[in-house]
């Protein structure tokens, strides 16, 4: 029986990947945006021919989720990405300004290296290859091992997609035999201009500490405030419709409630109403047992399952029409499982005072494992939210609509992305919703405004014989006039321009 060594398989498998990048990427540097766009747009069409597809098969193979919900996301990437797309500009002059004589031009970063999940891994590769190619970047993807085949069946219809309308061999790749080694050889190999790596924290170090520009699509399930103010119907109908997207499997999905003291009658009779099951102290411990291994960590098999099933499989009966299974709790803590991101439809609820100390508990809840992520608040004081805004140390903040579809573009105006940056807790380089422009970096073009000879004279700087001040008595006045001269004129310019 031959012996094969799948890490020294994977690994060699990376290098080639990364070396056909690099030379990709010398005939990608050659074409304008109308090329890359013209390409996108072929990738996108080819995507959305198989994304139901592929819906169903990533969820046969992943046992995450429902395969509706990644028909939807699979279907709002292939449409909405690349309509925000198509007047984007990212390589060649961004911008020119003639009268200050000023440009600005686009460069690629180089090969992207991507680390997709098992979670969401159709939409989360589809995306990333779009806004790879319309900044006009090769990517190598790392798919998921638990989202191999989907993945795979995915990236080589796109391959055979990009072939066909010009784009070189090795701009798009995958590692077909997936282990931890192939990854961290994508990631590390020298090709590697930037790692973005979309929910797998187990590699989170291992990126960060690549030596490249990283960015981190963290861990999530953040908090949602329910404001006195608030359309509690709506608010709680958005809150169940959201947890309960994909079977709660998103990670940008609320998972801590922070309700208003003042209607937490009114908001958990809504919850009831909408399918929401109370848990006694008993059946929280016996969710618990379900939910955690010995180590405290989440057990990844129980992820994205609906709620009725983790009741059975807990022990315990609920109706039927069961949409979420909610935890009331007072304390945060670290050994409090319900802290930990659960990625499944089980939020915690919280009832505060009033806004300031709701304000205080999301900031705990922010800090203790979702990495900054995302925040929703359901509330008509602007002040409130405005306040929300200012202090929160989170990389998006949600007004009135559910945190899964609202955070990835769906049912707001931020950009269409299935990487939501998380660099306020020092994971990553951004805070984004992940666009082409985060995949290029800005080429600054000045010319020549003013005379050397002058401003150096004004400065009076008399190194090396260049620009001795004056010797006259009215020397120092006619600098002193000539330099503000020049100052008010950069002062118009900048008036004129903002």
């Amino acid at each position: 029986m031959n012996f094969v060594d799948k890490d020294l398989l994977s690994i060699q498998e990376a290098r080639i990947l990364m070396e056909s990048a690099r030379e990709a990427r010398e005939t990608m540097l050659t074409f304008p945006q109308e090329k890359l766009d013209l390409i996108t747009g072929t990738l996108a069409a080819a995507a959305k021919e198989l994304a139901e597809e592929l819906a169903v098969m990533s969820a046969e193979e992943t046992g995450y989720g429902r395969f509706q919900d990644k028909y939807v996301k699979n279907t709002f990437v292939c449409n909405f990405l690349p309509e925000r797309l198509k007047n984007m500009r990212c390589v060649g002059i961004l911008e020119e300004d003639p009268r200050l004589k000023t440009m600005a031009v686009g460069v690629p970063v180089g090969v992207i290296a991507a680390l997709t999940p098992a979670v969401s891994p159709v939409s989360t590769a589809v995306y990333n290859i779009l806004i790879a190619v319309k900044s006009g970047n090769p990517i190598v993807i790392a798919p998921h091992e638990r989202a191999r085949k989907v993945t795979g069946r995915l990236i080589d219809r796109l391959m055979e997609a990009g072939k066909c309308c010009g784009l070189p061999e090795g701009a798009i790749g995958y590692l077909k035999t997936v282990t931890r080694a192939g990854t961290l050889e994508l990631i590390r190999h020298p090709a590697a201009a930037m790692v973005v790596n979309t929910g797998v924290p187990e590699l989170c170090r291992e990126a960060a500490e690549s030596g490249k520009p990283y960015i981190y699509g963290g861990t999530g399930n953040g908090p949602v405030f329910v404001e006195r103010t608030a359309d509690v119907r709506q608010a709680v109908e958005d809150i169940i419709a959201s947890r309960t997207f994909d079977y709660g499997i998103v990670s940008a999905a609320e998972q801590y409630m922070v309700v208003d003291s003042l209607i937490a009658a009114e908001v958990k009779a809504e919850m009831l109403k909408n399918g929401a099951y109370f848990m006694n102290g008993e059946e929280e411990k016996k969710l618990i047992d379900l939910l955690c291994l010995e180590s405290g960590k989440a057990d990844t098999e129980i992820m994205g399952r609906p709620a009725v099933e983790l009741a059975v499989r807990a022990g315990f009966t609920v109706p039927d029409s069961t949409t979420v299974l909610v935890s009331e709790q007072k304390y945060i803590s670290d050994r409090n499982p319900f802290a930990k991101e659960l990625l499944c439809p089980v939020p915690a609820y919280y009832i505060e005072n009033d806004w300031m100390h709701a304000c205080e508990k999301c900031m705990s809840l922010l800090v203790n494992e979702s990495h900054g992520h995302t925040l929703v608040i359901h509330s008509r004081d602007e002040e409130v939210i405005r306040q929300f805004a200012l202090k929160k140390p989170v990389g998006r903040i949600l007004v009135n609509t559910p945190a899964t579809l609202g955070s990835m573009g769906a049912t707001t105006n931020l950009f269409p992305a299935m990487t939501l940056g998380s660099i306020t807790t020092g994971a990553g380089i951004t805070a984004d919703n992940v666009s082409p422009m985060n995949f290029i970096y800005i080429r600054n073009v000045g010319y020549g405004v003013r005379d050397a000879k002058e401003f150096l004279g004004v400065t009076g700087n008399d190194s090396g014989g260049h620009g001795k001040a004056p010797e006259t008595k009215g020397g120092s006045e006619d600098a002193k006039a000539l330099l503000k001269q020049i100052l008010e004129t950069l002062s118009r310019e900048l008036d004129d321009k903002c």
